[in-house]
């Protein structure tokens, strides 16, 4: 009994976001909404008030922030708030029973009932006058007065119009002192990042196929020359795979052979050589005041470069001999050489995360992330991070973002849904997903709805990539061009964050390894040389969808998005608008890579909070406009010209004006591509 708080008669319940009971922070980014809800309520008929309190503890504050909730119905409450700042904040809510509000709402029901309602107006009197005496200066005159009026003034109706006024409830609301107050039971967490960590676009390409020359292996030298192009394309980050020595024991050769040819370079994977480890550069690349000058340059550019950071190493890493205990020793005294059957990596040797040293190992490991800060990079694709500790990722992402909010990590972890979503709990930033696999109108309307309208969307931020050095999915296979443009496109524009492994998408290669979702000849086990100056229509069109996306809010979130219907099923229609609904896009994707699709398709108007009539949309990759009436409008589309469209909504009098503000690179592709066929 004791222990029983019973005068507190209001139950908080139901909190959302609450990841895992509390367990794990929820995910903003600066200036973007945290909207909280929760069930409220209290026993009898009295009514309820609850609030909102946050703070960032990441500064060190002691005071909270509170925020009014909104009642919407059903014993649902919500409030919502904006974080201006990056790191970790607390959450929590406070419920209480308003007896004053309590006490207008039952006089005023009374009052219109004709009932006598004096002594109700004597109730209030003594409640404001109880509130004046713990009141100071003004507010306790006004307090006092307005008891004084409900006390003697003749007119009842006037009394009651005072009574119930919004001044003498902002005066209560200020003055009176919360009593019997329920605060839940638990301070949720929230980690607010900076914006690009839901707005980004990635370029993945090997430095060492940077040279210009054919038969030279590439420099980071080579790689700045690269940068105006990569910047004129739209990319703001810059994903370099590993760029440490490269082992020469079990040495990886062409299209993935387990016996290398002398001369051939290794899978850059296979970390480590006498050269040194995860902290050392492969020498052919250049020397650390090299990379750091591409660092410095990338920057100039609005480019960031990401480090890939694989925590595996090559039987000639030098953690081999100087830390055995990091490694699983079989019988024979060797290593185990890392698996995914029936797939094998001879190269490469794992790291055993359950040895007895897993202290030193783990410090080892932040020491090499720190290295890479020190060097100017803050973006880190994590290599297969779900083959590695959880209880690690959650360690080391929380260290270092206590000295360096601003960095982030992208888990490439194609793996199980409970695997990736736990990854994403414990800290990444950004994950890889299934968007790859997902095909027709049915499975990205369902995934989409997975990533954005469950829990999932208060903690997973996906990064959408088409393509990958490992993975050469069957739609670019048989596709061609139109399916390159087509899964691009959705990809820029389902999600905020997306990214492609550049020279081979830019350039429509897709010829894999017969019967596998692999290229061909990858360049991960060869130097390539690329023709950087060939122009694609493929290459246009990523330029474009780029630039269409720093200039539309709309495509600068992947939370808003809403499927229409169609009556082919080789289409999708999607729409996407920004939060005051000044920005409204909607895509339509002829899925059929081969062959001229048309049909009916469904703008989900309501969602864009717009009626129905007519309206203008500006195709924004081919600057042609079309007048459509309603929800339903005809598309065709013809695969070879252009498969997409990418549509803003501008009604008739202003679509004028709203095409020439968005028109920042005043650019689109070029209309001879439209005029025949370029496969």
């Amino acid at each position: 009994m004791e222990q029983l708080e019973g005068k507190k008669r209001v139950v908080i319940e139901h909190v959302k976001p609450e990841i895992n009971c509390g367990r794990f922070p929820a995910k903003r980014v600066v200036g973007e909404e945290m909207t909280v809800t929760a069930d409220i309520f209290g026993d009898g008929h009295d009514e309820v008030k609850a609030q909102l309190l946050y703070r960032n503890t990441s500064t060190d504050s002691e005071n909270w922030t509170a925020v009014p909730m909104e009642f919407l119905g059903n014993d649902s409450w919500q409030a919502t708030f904006t974080p201006d700042a990056m790191g970790r904040y607390e959450y929590t809510l406070e419920g209480w029973v308003d007896h004053f509000y309590t006490w207008q709402k039952g006089l005023k029901k009374k009052f219109e009932a004709n009932q006598d309602v004096t002594v109700e107006l004597q109730i209030g009197a003594q409640m404001l006058e109880e509130t004046a005496a713990k009141a100071q200066g003004q507010q306790q005159e006004q307090l006092y007065g307005i008891a004084h009026q409900l006390r003697h003034n003749p007119n009842q109706a006037d009394a009651v119009a005072l009574a119930t006024s919004a001044d003498t409830s902002e005066q209560m609301r200020a003055g009176a002192e919360r009593e019997n107050v329920t605060t839940y039971d638990k301070r949720l967490q929230l980690d607010v990042e900076r914006q690009k960590a839901l707005f980004s676009a990635w370029y993945e390409f090997f430095p060492r196929s940077a040279a210009q020359q054919a038969g030279q292996h590439g420099t980071f030298k080579d790689c700045e020359r690269l940068l105006p192009r990569i910047a004129e394309m739209g990319f703001d980050t810059i994903y370099l795979p590993p760029i440490h020595p490269i082992g020469e024991a079990f040495r990886k050769g062409k299209n993935n052979n387990p016996s290398s040819q002398p001369g051939e370079p290794g899978s850059p994977w296979a970390i480590g050589g006498a050269e040194g480890g995860h902290d050392a550069i492969l020498p052919e690349l250049g020397t650390l005041d090299d990379f750091r000058h591409f660092v410095k340059q990338a920057k100039e550019h609005g480019i960031e470069v990401a480090l890939d950071f694989a925590i595996q190493c090559s039987p000639d890493h030098p953690y081999v001999k100087e830390h055995p205990q990091w490694f699983k020793w079989r019988p024979d005294g060797t290593v185990q050489y890392a698996e995914n059957p029936p797939k094998k990596y001879q190269d490469v040797l794992p790291v055993n995360f359950e040895t007895e040293d897993w202290q030193n190992l783990w410090q080892e490991l932040r020491r090499v992330l720190q290295h890479w800060i020190d060097q100017g990079v803050v973006v880190f694709r994590v290599d297969n991070p779900h083959t590695k500790a959880f209880s690690f990722w959650e360690w080391v992402i929380a260290d270092i973002h206590k000295a360096h909010p601003e960095v982030i990590f992208l888990a490439e972890a194609f793996t199980r849904p409970r695997v990736m979503e736990r990854l994403a709990k414990l800290g990444f930033t950004q994950s890889y997903t299934y968007y790859t696999w997902r095909n027709s109108p049915e499975e990205l309307r369902q995934y989409m709805e997975e990533l954005t309208q469950t829990e999932m969307r208060d903690y997973f931020r996906p990064n959408f990539w088409p393509n990958t050095p490992d993975i050469n999915p069957p739609v670019l296979q048989d596709g061609g061009e139109p399916a390159h443009i087509t899964r691009l496109v959705m990809a820029a524009t389902l999600s905020s964050n997306y990214g492609l492994y550049g020279p081979v998408y830019e350039f429509g290669i897709a010829t894999p390894v017969p019967g596998k979702e692999e290229y061909l000849d990858s360049e991960k086990y060869e130097v390539k040389h690329w023709d950087w100056g060939k122009l694609t229509k493929i290459r246009e069109v990523i330029t474009l969808i780029n630039r269409i996306r720093k200039v539309n809010p709309a495509l600068q979130t992947t939370w808003n998005v809403a499927f229409g219907g169609a009556d082919n099923p080789a289409f999708v229609c999607y729409a996407k608008w920004s939060s005051d609904f000044r920005n409204k896009i909607v895509v339509v994707v002829n899925l059929d890579p081969h062959n001229t699709q048309a049909g009916w398709v469904q703008v989900p108007l309501s969602k864009m909070n717009m009626g129905n009539g007519q309206y203008v949309v500006h195709d924004l990759l081919t600057e042609r406009k079309y007048t459509w009436t309603d929800e339903w409008n005809y598309v065709e589309l013809r695969p070879h010209e252009m498969p997409v469209h990418v549509l803003r909504i501008e009604d008739a009098a202003s679509g004028a004006a709203h095409a020439d503000s968005s028109k920042a690179s005043n650019w689109s592709v070029d209309n001879t591509w439209l005029a025949s066929d370029h496969d």
